[in-house]
């Protein structure tokens, strides 16, 4: 306590605290003092303190708010100070409020916990005249616990904003036995109305009113409902007092805060960052803040006006985020949920459902509530080495594991994968595939006379037995050419030797052997042949061919055992074919070589053994052909990294060229046989690959050839890291990566590779696993030391500089010192030379060398040392010296050009601020002085153009990656900068009379560029406005006025836009908006529906309608009063904007905008765009455009520098920030697609071209163009409905669901959670929107659904693409009845008729409505000629599939779309309507396009044409079409 000053006051220096200062004068809201107590003693006696406000009793609950309320009077002032037990009470959830100097004090605590808050609390006020205390008690009562009439709050405060001098209402109503009393708390401190004078009230029901608001009104206000059970705290809800807006009037437009940019929810990694913005927009300006849940994200003293990004890190739980927009008008709240993602869960242990002798088949439960993109089966022997074998992208939870060994153990686990990655594995399950026949032969099987009629024959049991061997059979005979049925059997258990007796002397006998387990015999062993007589040699053991080439053939074989002796051999041989027999013989030996064959020729070969006794039995016959001539031949791998491997081969010098194809993996790769070598890049690290060589070049079939190899395992070393600490003027040093010790490295090479840039970029720099080491390893031979010149030659190869064991790497090491390293030269760097280096090492112990390698290092530029005289000096003057005469030539001439160019703008140059080198805008205007855009960049360079230079296509997809990262803010930035930095008048569109002819009071158009018409004649010239549209000229593309940009027409300007259309000699007219959206008009009509109309002075006649999918085509006939030329002009109408924001997909619009370009004609006039305004669509079609025509002829895009034009030609274009962006995406889809329409006639020679091989790739055309359509993957947030628990069950494949936008809705059934959902989606046909619903095969849960579906909505026609089962598993739940009606939920389904066709059934069925009686006809087409694998063999039958379904669509289909099902609902059903619109439109248009047509489907539903062959079927059979025109027209 501060000890008191003689004259008995207390002295005190007490800050109050900010926002909490009691005023005194009427308006305060505050807790009013009484103004006796508070007034100084007037009679200047001392008084002790005496309670003027003194606490109750409270019971508060359990989380909740505690507010005990204590005041003093006295002289001095008193200090009311707060106590627990004793002391002063210190907790961070208690706090004490102090106002009126001290001498008042609020104890909150917030929130309550029990039974720790429990207490009670004393409160003490202490003057120097003495004290006096007082306490209260809280009481606390868990939420579960409350008693009956406990009080609750029914509606609480909201945020609000006022302007100041209004009136501000916070409400609050609360319910209670008894009634509670409602009382206020400002900042935590009690409201008093009594002292406000009137201006501040407590209504009866509760709320509060405060007239004539004032900056002191704002703050965080609570309302408190408390009766006898206790008391309860409302949520805090924020006033806040805006200054009254300069000249505000209630005749001001004043517009309610709404959302102009919702905030978009995300998916993240655990720890991720990201920025999500929200901007609301309203008269006045809203503040807008972020909650989450009751906590305010944005501090109230920096609340942004319109937007706020809200910046998240390191985020490790889901959360959602609350955006609030509050003005005067109104709060409005949105809301984004940001998930973390996690791996998969480990699914259930495996269950083995059934086992053969090469399959188990497992089931499992998913283990996983949320979506799995697939699983991962793994499993292995039960063996010391054995190894997991894989099996991924499996898409159910049941899978049979086929081409397993017969009676083996194996053990088998699954996990699971998302979009994060692969989660931990299942338990393990263990399972024993069955016994079977043995697949292969005895072994090594051999027969030699014991006696003179008993012959012995052994072998060894079979590679392969594929269960317990139970015994062997012995087959022998003298005929070899008899059945075997007739050869005579010897059986042997239990041994692999046995004797044969009372055999015929002198005779030769056949033996054959096969093994047979418990279930059946196995394969014979090859022929075995004795001679019945003793000392007469055995057959030759293990004869096989050795080496082959043009002209001879090796030939090996074992001799067999003999007591006497082998003296020479015999060996037969031919021709295959057209030969005569040859006979050769020669001594004991194990090998012999024929010599003097011909070329790719096939020869058999037999041989026989010749003792002193006589000639023994000759062996099979062995057929081996010669090597052709001038192939390749001798085909090895002789090393590997873990990602590649280099293939080897030789090949004869020839003049001819000589191709072959690598196979592997289901990968082709086509190789020159000339380079005698071929990296075969990405494959997968320790992994066993059979590669298959194969060429069709040459005679009998080619060549054929297979090799295995295997990768090396994935052995990390980290990369070097540059020392730049110790580099010198020659040298660079690299801080070389440790190895751990358990990597079984035997060599580490240190390699340099220069680098070459082309323009800035580094060209050609391939993975060090791709490169030829073999050439790496051979060029850096060691010791030798090139001269000069060849040093001059090698500059851009990559060398090795130095090699070192694990036992001597070093920790550092310098490049360039010129000394030797392992016998490698370390070479001196080129000066000014940029290098990348990275570390090879030799792995240990493999037949193969394989290797490993680290990463490169950070590219590095070597020292550039001053010149050194050089000895032959002299002679580099001729070469500098002429240089350095044209350099200095050429900068005097461009030093001219220069000045020239610059005298007119000096002013200019004066008033402007800094732009780009005049040099780069020279060579602007040289390059193409035309183009409106660059002569804007040159004579209004903006600050904004300055920082925004054209983008080169070939870095457009990282640019825009980098604008959409931390949710789009780099696009934000980018958007809001774009200023055209000049103003402009629009002041004909300000006069009174033209002022009704704009559709929006704030969208005009300037002067400057606006659309000039003909004065109407006859008008005097007092009349103004007759030459008035609110139109704006826009360039093009190397184009002046290449469009105009003008608003919907209204009502009483169709004669003016009509004018236009004349006078500007228009034959486009692109319209970017319906009449109506979200039912507010958006543009008038102002074409006739049908016939003629007259608008102003044009006649226009309208001469055809074309709806299609996504857009209209409507054809005009025009013609001007008084005048006889008739013109046609075409108008293009975008229907498929939506009413908020921009298409999902750019695809509809780019294939609109390809519709509109090739029919407008080149020398018409400009293309007139129009949405509603003029400004925002009709901007995103033009830059679209402009942009496409510059990649075609730039490969750059310019999209900031032509906005920033546009604007500066008429106001808004690119209206939002979604448009821009929208553009950066349209521009990108186009550049990665490319043009794939072909016209009809084209459409052979474009299907050969796609055929072939693409220069610098390894596959085909079509190869490549299937795979154009993968790049674009549907996030996960797409899918909806279909990732619900209750519907999941309801997806016949876990990754093909539908799209939440574009799947079928079911009306729902009430109580039934997911009753609406069913796996199938809307897809557009040619010229019907929603023609189309692709669903799955109804499974047996979903077959209600199914017909649910086709009758809600009105769905007639079905196409079942598939059969029941195939490949023996369900494809296809039978969901109709064969011969009796079957009720499935509400529907009555009547088998009618069933028609069998060449290639279809046709069944009709009655389906009735239980409900109200009414009935309809589903006829169900299921084509029956799609072979179980693969794709039909030709097109045709398909194609009269299909015109027969659209023909009988024609003649008895409803309004509703035609369902179309084949499993999954994705392959043989995307091909269906491919093909179904593409035939259409070559109809039609005579125009083909199967790339875009697939990616429109897989916009609408994922993975549709699903795999190559049917994206090739699509093609062949649009080829087939064209030879039968006809076929499906009336």
């Amino acid at each position: 306590m501060v000890p008191p000053r003689p004259g008995g006051t207390v002295a005190q220096s007490r800050a109050t605290r900010p926002g909490y200062g009691l005023c005194l004068y009427p308006p305060c809201l505050l807790l009013p003092l009484l103004v006796l107590t508070s007034l100084p003693n007037l009679s200047g006696a001392v008084a002790a303190p005496k309670f003027t406000k003194i606490p109750g009793d409270q019971i508060g609950v359990s989380g909740g708010v505690a507010s005990f309320v204590c005041q003093a009077s006295g002289d001095p002032k008193p200090m009311v100070n707060w106590n627990k037990k004793g002391k002063k009470v210190n907790s961070q959830r208690i706090e004490t409020i102090e106002f009126d100097d001290g001498a008042g004090a609020v104890l909150r605590i917030q929130p309550l916990r029990a039974p720790r808050d429990e207490n009670v609390y004393e409160c003490v006020a202490r003057n120097s005249e003495g004290d006096v205390a007082t306490t209260a008690k809280l009481a606390i009562i868990r939420e579960d616990l409350l008693p009956f009439g406990f009080p609750s709050i029914d509606m609480g405060p909201q945020l609000k904003v006022v302007e100041r001098t209004r009136t501000a209402t916070m409400l609050c109503a609360a319910s209670g036995i008894p009634d509670p009393e409602i009382s206020w708390f400002k900042d935590f401190l009690p409201v008093e109305p009594s002292s406000s004078q009137g201006r501040i009230k407590q209504l009866r029901s509760g709320a509060l009113q405060i007239e004539n608001s004032e900056e002191l009104d704002q703050g965080k206000y609570e309302c408190v409902a408390t009766n006898s059970q206790g008391v309860r705290y409302s949520s805090p809800a924020n006033l806040y007092v805006r200054e009254q807006r300069e000249g505000s009037t209630d005749k001001l437009r004043r517009v309610p805060p709404r959302f102009s940019i919702l905030p978009s929810n995300h998916e993240i990694m655990p720890s991720g960052s990201i920025n999500i913005t929200c901007v609301a927009v309203g008269s006045p300006m809203p503040y807008v803040k972020w909650m989450l849940g009751s906590e305010d994200l944005t501090p109230e003293d920096e609340m942004p006006v319109g937007r706020n990004v809200l910046e998240l890190n390191g985020i490790r739980e889901s959360a959602n985020y609350t955006c609030v927009a509050m003005s005067s008008l109104g709060v409005i709240e949105a809301t984004a949920q940001v998930s973390v993602k996690t791996l998969p869960k480990p699914p259930g242990t495996p269950i083995v459902t059934e086992t053969t002798a090469t399959s188990v088949t497992i089931t499992w439960d998913s283990g996983n509530p949320d979506p799995v993109s697939y699983y991962i089966i793994q499993y292995r022997a039960k063996a010391p080495d054995s190894k997991y074998e894989t099996v991924d992208s499996i898409t159910t939870t049941r899978y049979s594991i086929g081409g397993l060994y017969p009676n083996t153990e194996y053990e088998i686990r699954v996990s699971a994968v998302n979009s994060i990655g692969q989660g931990p594995s299942s338990t393990r399950v263990e399972a024993r595939t069955g016994e079977q026949a043995p697949a292969s032969p005895p072994r090594n099987v051999q027969a030699r006379i014991i006696s003179k009629n008993t012959v012995m024959v052994r072998w060894e049991e079979p590679e392969e037995p594929n269960g317990q061997v139970k015994g062997y059979r012995v087959y022998y005979t003298m005929d070899p050419s008899q059945p075997m049925s007739l050869w005579q059997i010897h059986n042997v258990q239990d041994s692999t030797i046995t004797s044969i007796q009372s055999l015929v002397p002198s005779e030769t006998y056949t033996v054959r052997v096969l093994a047979f387990t418990s279930v059946g015999d196995g394969p014979f062993s090859d022929p075995v042949h004795v001679k019945v007589l003793p000392g007469v040699p055995g057959q030759p053991g293990k004869f096989k061919v050795g080496k082959v080439t043009e002209t001879s053939i090796e030939l090996t074989w074992e001799p067999s055992y003999i007591k006497e002796g082998i003296v020479n051999y015999e060996l037969l041989y031919k021709p295959v074919k057209f030969g005569s027999l040859e006979k050769l013989t020669f001594g004991p030996r194990a090998s012999y070589t024929v010599e003097g064959l011909r070329a790719n020729t096939e020869y058999s070969f037999s041989l026989a053994a010749i003792s002193n006794k006589g000639i023994g039995a000759f062996t099979n016959e062995l057929v081996q052909r010669t090597a052709q001539a001038n192939v390749p031949r001798n085909f090895s791998v002789n090393l590997a990294t873990k990602t590649s491997v280099l293939l080897t081969w030789e090949f004869p010098e020839s003049p001819y060229p000589y191709h072959f194809t690598v196979e592997y993996n289901r990968q082709k790769m086509e190789v020159d046989a000339k380079l005698r070598k071929a990296v075969i890049p990405n494959l997968q690290p320790d992994t066993d690959y059979d590669f298959k060589i194969t060429s069709s070049e040459g005679n009998m079939g080619g060549l054929r050839h297979r090799i295995h190899a295997k990768t090396s395992p994935p052995i990390a070393i980290r990369r070097p890291e540059i020392d730049h600490t110790r580099d010198t003027e020659t040298t660079i040093t690299i801080i070389l990566p440790s190895l751990e010790n358990r990597i079984p490295v035997k060599n580490l090479y240190v390699v340099v590779v220069p680098l070459r840039r082309a323009r800035g970029v580094i060209r050609h720099l391939k993975s060090p696993d791709e490169m030829d080491l073999e050439e790496l390893l051979k060029d850096s031979s060691q010791r030798q030391r090139e001269s000069r010149q060849q040093k001059q030659v090698d500059l851009r190869r990559a060398y090795i500089s130095a090699l070192f064991t694990p036992a001597t790497l070093p920790a550092f090491f310098t490049l360039g010192d010129q000394l030797d390293y392992g016998g490698f030269e370390n070479r001196a760097l080129e000066p000014g030379q940029e290098y990348v280096f990275f570390i090879l090492a030799e792995l240990n112990g493999t037949t193969v060398k394989m290797y490993a390698d680290s990463p490169y290092t950070e590219p590095v530029i070597a020292p550039d040392s001053d010149p050194q005289p050089l000895d032959a000096g002299d002679g580099l003057i001729w070469v500098v010296g002429p240089v350095l005469a044209v350099v200095f030539i050429i900068c005097i001439v461009i030093a001219i050009l220069l000045y020239k160019n610059n005298k007119p703008d000096s002013k200019r140059k004066d008033s402007e601020p800094g732009t780009k080198s005049l040099l780069c805008n020279a060579e602007m205007m040289a390059h193409h002085p035309t183009d409106p855009v660059e002569m804007r960049r040159i004579n209004f360079q903006t600050p904004g153009m300055m920082s925004h230079p054209p983008i080169p296509i070939t870095e457009l997809a990282e640019h825009t990656e980098i604008l959409k990262a931390n949710d789009s803010l780099r696009l934000s930035q980018e958007y809001e900068s774009i200023d055209p930095s000049q103003q402009f008048t629009w002041e004909h569109s300000n006069l009174e009379v033209n002022k009704p002819k704009n559709r929006y009071a704030n969208v005009i158009a300037y002067d400057h560029t606006r659309v000039v018409l003909a004065p109407i004649e006859g008008s005097s010239p007092g009349i103004l406005g007759s030459d008035y549209i609110n139109a704006n000229y826009i360039d093009g593309y190397r184009k002046q006025n290449a469009y105009i940009a003008t608003q919907g027409p209204l009502a009483e300007t169709f004669g003016d836009f009509w004018r236009m259309v004349w006078e500007q000699r228009a034959a486009s007219v692109v319209m970017m908006t319906r009449l109506e959206e979200k039912s507010r008009i958006k543009c008038d009509q102002y074409w006739p529906s049908r016939g003629t109309e007259t608008y102003g002075m044009t006649q226009v006649t309208i001469l055809d309608t074309m709806e299609l999918a996504t857009f209209c085509v409507r054809t005009f006939s025009l013609q001007k009063n008084g005048c006889n030329e008739r013109r046609e002009v075409r108008q293009f109408q975008f229907t498929a904007w939506p009413d908020h924001g921009v298409p999902e997909y750019p695809t509809p619009f780019l294939a609109f905008l390809r519709r509109v370009k090739a029919c407008n004609p080149p020398d018409a006039g400009p293309v007139i765009a129009h949405c509603s305004a003029g400004v925002g669509r009709t901007g995103c079609f033009i830059v679209i455009d402009a942009m496409l025509e510059r990649i075609r002829h730039e490969r750059t895009a310019d999209i900031y520098g032509h906005v920033t034009l546009m604007r500066s030609q008429r106001n808004y274009m690119v209206q939002t920030e979604d448009q821009y962006g929208f553009i950066h995406e349209a521009l990108l889809e186009a550049v990665a697609c490319g043009n794939t329409e072909v016209a009809a006639r084209s459409l052979f020679s474009y299907m050969q071209k796609l055929g072939k091989v693409e220069s610098g790739e390894h596959v085909t055309g079509m190869e490549l163009e299937f795979k154009r359509l993968a790049n674009t993957k549907a996030h996960t947030s797409r899918f909806v409905s279909a990732n619900l628990p209750c519907n999941k069950f309801k997806n016949r494949l876990v990754n093909i669901m539908p799209y939440e936008t574009t799947r079928v809705c079911l009306q729902p059934i009430r109580g039934l959670e997911g009753s609406d959902y069913i796996n199938a989606s809307y897809i557009d046909g040619y010229r019907q929107q929603r023609g189309y619903m692709a669903t799955q095969g109804p499974l047996a849960e979903t077959t209600e659904d199914f017909w649910r579906m086709l009758w809600e909505h009105n769905s007639t026609i079905v196409v079942m693409l598939t059969k029941l089962r195939e490949m023996g598993r369900e494809k296809c739940h039978q969901y109709w009845p064969a011969e009796r009606s079957a009720r499935y939920q509400y529907f009555v389904v009547d088998p009618m008729a069933e028609y069998n066709m060449p290639q279809y059934i046709l069944r009709e069925f009655k389906v009735t409505d239980a409900r109200d009686g009414q009935s309809r006809t589903v006829r169900q087409f299921q084509f029956t000629d799609w072979p179980e694998q693969g794709v039909p063999k030709s097109g045709e039958g398909f194609i009269d599939f299909i015109g027969q379904v659209h023909k009988t669509k024609e003649q008895f289909g409803q309004d509703g779309p035609i369902s179309v099902h084949c499993s999954a609902g994705v392959g043989r059903t995307g091909v269906f309507i491919t093909l179904s619109i593409v035939l259409e439109r070559m109809r039609y248009e005579g125009a083909v396009d199967i790339f875009q047509t697939v990616k429109m489907l897989r916009t609408q539903r994922p993975a549709m044409v699903q795999t190559e062959d049917e994206y090739q079927f699509s093609y062949q059979a649009t080829l087939e079409y064209l030879g039968s025109f006809d076929h499906y027209a009336t």
